[in-house]
């Protein structure tokens, strides 16, 4: 019997600052701040949307799933 291709039902996500993407032009912004986790694809199936610290900006910001 040939195996069955099974979904993960957790998947890893790349969530990205988003004040760091719109002055990434800026001096002032050495870099783009990331974080990786992973969600339950079954539970949230749009992007995944969370508030943390950017150490670039140095203040809480939200952060927003990138596609790979």
């Amino acid at each position: 019997m040939a195996k069955e291709k099974v979904k993960d039902v957790r998947v890893s996500v790349i969530l990205e600052c988003t004040s760091c993407v719109r002055k990434s032009f800026n001096k002032k912004s050495s870099g783009i701040s990331r974080y990786t986790t992973q969600k339950n694809r079954y539970n949230t199936p749009s992007e995944l949307e969370l508030r943390k610290f950017c150490r670039y900006c140095k203040k809480h910001t939200t952060y927003r799933e990138i596609n790979k």
